[in-house]
């Protein structure tokens, strides 16, 4: 089997969209006005599936964790630790949520945690120094 990508559950679709696409610079796959959306980052997949019509598709409900929660997180590497604290500070003046501050890790890494505008984290980081 080959990972050919991520996907999430999403109350608010255009929200959610426009976060992706807007501030973390995702390439939309379709028209933003669709059910299950198709975005893409350097490569790797991710879709946006809307709740109910998920469970419709299932026939089944599910939970889903309200407010910042912790069962996955997606991570998005920078070229280095000043583009860590840059890449921070663009996305949270454009809106998103601060999880924890850009910080340099004993194991060598640069990162910060985001959180989506449904509280999924997002990790920026960089092993490089320079």
């Amino acid at each position: 089997m080959k990972l050919e990508g991520f996907g999430i559950f999403v109350k608010d679709m255009g929200t959610m969209i426009r976060f992706y696409r807007d501030i973390l610079g995702f390439e939309i796959k379709e028209s933003e006005d669709t059910a299950n959306v198709f975005l893409e980052k350097d490569g790797t997949l991710f879709l946006l599936y809307g709740r109910k019509d998920f469970e419709g598709m299932t026939g089944k409900k599910f939970g889903y964790a309200p407010g910042t929660n912790g069962h996955f997180e997606i991570s998005l590497g920078v070229e280095n630790y000043a583009a860590v604290d840059s890449t921070y500070a663009q996305v949270i003046e454009k809106g998103g949520e601060s999880v924890m501050p850009p910080t340099t890790e004993p194991w060598g890494q640069r990162t910060c945690y985001i959180a989506d505008p449904e509280g999924n984290l997002i990790e920026i980081g960089s092993f490089q120094q320079e």
